[in-house]
């Protein structure tokens, strides 16, 4: 409960009583922020050029502002509550080391997702709803210099000339950030969190993102050196999906990952990675997707990891899984499988490379065998619903074979959730053959008893 709420509980009831309670409550919350603004500012006379000494650690920079704020809290004229206390110290410590009001939404882990909408307008993902956040930045500067300490972080910078970046928090969490004149309502940010400690296969089973079938198929693929695909929208889970399949690929193989803001979790020891890289204040230095892959190529991997393709990159990256460099994986955002191939083959066309339509369409009938579709549907889960061959070309027509599709018959239960799981079509992917002389076997669904 917040301080106002409590001060609000302690009126009596009724129409007076409740418009006194919201007066206090008012009051109390104005004072309890005119003293956080005091004890911030005496702070940061008081401690100076310590807090940017950069041979402090951040727990001895901690430590210290600790102790200071507590100098400064006695020294205050006003009498404090050991609550009020606790929260101007809290609040205080959160704007100086962390992120202001966003630090304890941070720290929640039932928060998927941050969404500033302006500096009063803060909302949250909570098993895959939207509510708010009931908290809120008290200006636009004051969230302009969260936004700013979160982008230098990174070596990056947001202002009128570059309104919008794409950033991280040291824990691997997504950033994105849009300021005005781009953004009309006031800044606003959006924080995708990365869970600490990274889902597992069996959080995704358990999630019902998948079954245990769909998993051992998938992960007999993997070893196999298939090259795989993961597609879906925004937020429906393809990054959680590839660091899952990532988690498949041997220990003794060497993996390059490329990203624009690095976030995959490889529990693997052999792992390079790589990051995009913003043109700086004087416009140059710019590192694109495209570079690093043609890069990747020259450091001789196992397994080429991209985090994402959305633009030339993508002519590179199936060049690459067909060079040899096969058993890699991307992700790419697209309503469903058959719609994979075509923004493919939009983004090879970005290239700048003047090729054949056919030529593009028989590079990614050779390159991809895999594709993973995702979707985040209507009750919050994220659920694959395709998993998908690339068998081939008939003409000018690339050929998909659906091995598992997601079971939407089975209807909703009383709280408005999916029944339905992935359930094997039956039919028998044309690559088992090439698997099973590779030393790893598919295992046989029941459904496809009759046709295996």
């Amino acid at each position: 409960m917040t301080l106002a709420d409590r001060l609000a509980a302690r009126q009596p009831s009724g129409g007076q009583g409740t418009a006194e309670a919201g007066a206090g409550s008012a009051r109390g919350t104005a004072r309890l922020l005119t003293i956080k603004r005091q004890v911030h500012a005496a702070l940061l006379e008081a401690l100076g050029p310590k807090l940017y000494d950069a041979d402090m650690t951040e727990s001895e920079l901690a430590a210290q502002l600790r102790s200071a704020l507590q100098s400064v809290l006695d020294g205050e004229e006003e009498m404090l509550a050991p609550s009020e206390r606790a929260r101007i110290t809290d609040e205080v410590l959160d704007e100086i080391l962390g992120h202001g009001p966003l630090e304890a939404l941070l720290r929640d882990p039932d928060v998927s997702e941050i969404m500033v909408n302006g500096p009063h307008r803060i909302y949250v993902e909570r098993a895959g709803k939207l509510t708010p956040a009931g908290v809120a930045f008290t200006d636009e500067s004051h969230l302009r210099r969260t936004i700013d300490k979160i982008v230098a972080r990174v070596g990056r910078r947001v202002d009128e000339s570059s309104p919008m970046v794409d950033a991280r928090l040291p824990d691997g969490s997504r950033v994105n950030a849009v300021v005005p004149p781009i953004s009309i309502d006031g800044s606003t940010l959006t924080i995708r969190k990365f869970a600490k400690d990274p889902l597992a296969v069996a959080d995704l089973v358990r999630f019902g993102t998948m079954t245990d079938q769909v998993a051992e198929f998938l992960r007999v693929c993997v070893r196999g050196r298939l090259n795989v695909l993961i597609s879906g929208g925004t937020g429906s889970g393809k990054t959680t999906t590839l660091n899952v399949l990532s988690s498949f690929v041997p220990d003794d193989e060497r993996i390059v990952t490329i990203e624009d803001a690095a976030e995959l979790q490889l529990a693997q020891d052999h792992v390079v990675r790589m990051e995009s890289r913003a043109a700086n204040i004087e416009g140059r230095g710019t590192v694109e997707i495209r570079e690093l892959v043609r890069n990747a190529l020259r450091m001789r991997p196992d397994r080429i990891i991209v985090g994402e393709v959305r633009d030339g990159a993508a002519l590179d990256m199936l060049q690459a899984m067909n060079t040899g460099h096969d058993g890699s994986i991307t992700t790419l955002h697209s309503n469903s499988p058959r719609d994979s191939i075509s923004r493919l083959e939009t983004m090879v066309m970005m290239a700048g490379v003047e090729l054949p339509q056919r030529a593009i369409r028989e590079q990614i009938a050779s390159a991809i065998d895999l594709i993973v579709h995702q979707t985040r549907l209507k009750d919050g889960t994220r659920r694959i619903t395709h998993i998908t061959e690339v068998s081939g070309m008939e003409g000018d027509v690339i050929t998909l074979q659906d091995l598992y599709l997601f079971d939407f018959a089975a209807g909703l239960d009383g709280q408005g959730r999916y029944r339905g799981t992935l359930q094997s079509t039956g039919l028998r992917p044309q690559f088992a053959t090439a698997l099973a002389d590779r030393g790893f076997p598919l295992p046989q669904p029941a459904a496809a008893a009759a046709r295996w």
